[in-house]
């Protein structure tokens, strides 16, 4: 069932144009993710969907309704923000509990989904702490606590992680996760951080200038991309990207010659039949489909980096290009080594000069 509906979502500042006619659709329970560069418009959408911006044109509809022009407090949703917003003065319980006084709700009500959103975030034993007493992972936690007790149609949060160090990043992933399976609640969430994208996420929006470039499961976005664009914001290190031209079609593929590669030749599978001999193309393919090989591709390492399970080489090619190969736990290659690298076929990708998948 559809949850949330964008239809031709636009939003201006003054004569900006910052969303560009957005459409989007989320089912219920799903986890969505928006990612994109700084600038983008990933907040600025999901405050559209709040109702903390209004919408400058199209709708937003809700369980089917539509709630363009409703206040935050009529459309069934809650906000998790960056920064945690918590109430210096007041307890964790207090602070959780808060928007339910606002609302009027009854003490023995409020103090019954306090309880319940405390155990689920196990926050029972900060309950009487105030939020100069608790750290960075639990002052977010009470801030979901409050965004729990709600019972919400929809979870917003943006970029709720970012003021935390790597260890707890990891750790309120892990619960937010455990919170999307439990509740099974519907929730967008805004991040510039792959790796929770690619971890969290039923379906990833990715946006650039205000579009969304491609809709998609995680790992269709990493294997599969529409475009350049997309092919290089998803993974890290990012994808390699080289120019080329078409010198041979077949029915194995297309024959690019690559210069930066001193002139090599890699076959490239396109999405569907491509006769356009002699244009150029970039080809891109990821450093862990690329090996150290006997022969091939002939490269310099400039630096390695060394991170137990992986390694990665940054080479220098013989043609002035620049590669990113991943190995398997310690390479033996310093900086300074000659070696040759070898894609592997199945994983080249190319795009045209507009750097649209082909």
């Amino acid at each position: 069932m559809e949850r949330l509906s964008l239809k031709d979502v636009k939003k201006n500042f003054g004569s900006t144009e910052v969303i560009k006619s957005v459409n989007l659709s989320v089912d219920d329970g799903e986890f969505v993710v928006f990612v994109g560069p700084s600038g983008c418009g990933k907040s600025t959408l999901l405050r559209m969907i709040a109702g903390l911006d209004h919408v400058t044109d199209g709708t937003i509809a809700i369980d089917g309704d539509d709630v363009t022009g409703m206040l935050p407090l009529d459309r069934g949703v809650a906000m998790v923000f960056q920064s945690y917003a918590l109430y210096p003065h007041m307890n964790v319980a207090d602070n959780i509990g808060f928007g339910l006084r606002i609302q009027g709700m009854k003490k023995a009500e409020r103090d019954a989904k306090v309880a319940e959103a405390a155990r689920t975030l196990q926050l029972e034993p900060l309950l009487a702490r105030k939020p100069k007493a608790l750290s960075g992972g639990q002052r977010q936690r009470v801030a979901i606590g409050r965004a729990i007790v709600k019972n919400p149609k929809i979870f917003l949060f943006d970029e709720p992680l970012s003021n935390l160090d790597a260890e707890l990043r990891v750790q309120m992933r892990l619960e937010i996760a455990r919170l999307h399976t439990e509740l099974g609640a519907t929730m967008i969430y805004v991040t510039h951080d792959q790796v929770e994208a690619m971890t969290l996420a039923d379906k990833i929006v990715v946006l650039r200038d205000g579009r969304v470039e491609q809709v998609g499961r995680p790992i269709d976005l990493y294997e599969d991309p529409d475009n350049m664009f997309v092919a290089g914001f998803i993974g890290s290190p990012k994808m390699n990207f080289v120019s080329g031209t078409v010198v041979e079609t077949s029915d194995e593929g297309i024959k690019v010659k690559v210069p930066e590669m001193g002139d090599v030749l890699l076959t490239v599978r396109p999405r569907a039949e491509h006769r356009a001999t002699g244009s150029g193309v970039r080809v891109g393919f990821r450093p862990e489909h690329c090996a150290i090989t006997e022969t091939g591709i002939a490269a310099t390492v400039r630096v390695t980096e060394q991170l137990g399970n992986l390694s990665y080489l940054y080479l220098d090619t013989a043609g002035g290009g620049s590669l990113t190969v991943e190995q398997r736990r310690l390479t033996a290659h310093r900086p300074g080594a000659q070696v040759f690298v070898t894609p592997e076929t199945d994983h080249i990708l190319a795009f045209d000069s507009e750097g649209r998948r082909i």
